[in-house]
């Protein structure tokens, strides 16, 4: 089976974007996710609008014997993975250091850092095979500390760090690694992070035109399709109305 991505996080905002623009270009996909249910609906719509083959896999990347199971399970007429596109990934609460949960930020780090890891860990025989591309979804928060950001902003620090160590010690193997770092985008990231608050969760973006899941997919599926001879390092994608994780041009 030729062009098979696999998408983390693929139920929902930058990860189900990614799994639509590929299965659009004819990839076949392997799509992960917590939320079988989701999962399952997302797999029945690629199918039935893209024509393309898609394989599910249910569970959590927090949990390395869950995913050290689930990519064994995959399929030999599954392995032909060219691009890994590690997006699961979340951010909970918005305090400042003294007043935020441990277990928030347990879930962060496991989530964004570890989840990364194990995922990427257990592909490696695959990635190694293949030259498999990896695209990791970092944020600008990866780039510069803000206010009440603490811990998510070391886990996308480490994003960063993993990414660029990636790509040194791959590189022997010709495996490309790109990290794409996008700005404000418009999808549950800030619903999770406010748990649930949908009144704090709207008014992130009042005022500006954020980014969608779909700019960033078009840009990780540019990267993933450039000459063999082509890698992008990393990409910092921003809203027209965002400069940076501080600057902002609102309409109010």
């Amino acid at each position: 089976m030729n062009k098979i991505a696999l998408i983390t996080g693929a139920t929902s905002g930058i990860g189900k974007a990614c799994a639509e623009k590929f299965a659009s270009e004819g990839f076949h996909l392997i799509i992960t996710g917590r939320r079988n249910g989701l999962l399952s609906e997302l797999k029945q719509s690629l199918i039935d609008q893209f024509q393309i083959d898609v394989l599910d896999l249910c569970f959590d990347v927090q949990d390395r014997l869950e995913v050290e199971k689930a990519i064994r399970s995959i399929p030999d007429a599954w392995r032909n993975i060219q691009v890994l596109v590690n997006n699961a990934g979340l951010s909970l609460g918005r305090d400042s250091f003294e007043n935020a949960m441990i277990e928030d930020w347990e879930t962060m780090m496991q989530t964004n850092v570890n989840g990364l890891l194990y995922v990427t860990k257990a592909l490696m025989p695959i990635i190694i095979e293949n030259k498999t591309q990896i695209i990791n979804i970092g944020s600008i928060a990866g780039k510069e500390v803000y206010e009440n950001g603490n811990v998510y902003c070391a886990s996308k620090f480490a994003v960063d760090a993993i990414s660029k160590s990636m790509r040194i010690d791959l590189m022997k193997y010709c495996v490309r690694v790109t990290a794409i770092h996008p700005g404000a985008v418009e999808t549950e990231f800030s619903l999770v992070r406010f748990k649930g608050d949908a009144n704090k969760a709207a008014a992130v973006y009042n005022g500006f035109t954020p980014l969608i899941g779909a700019d960033i997919a078009h840009a990780v599926y540019y990267a993933a399709t450039l000459p063999s001879h082509v890698c992008i390092n990393e990409m910092t994608i921003m809203p027209t109305q965002q400069a940076s994780a501080f600057y902002f041009h609102k309409d109010i």
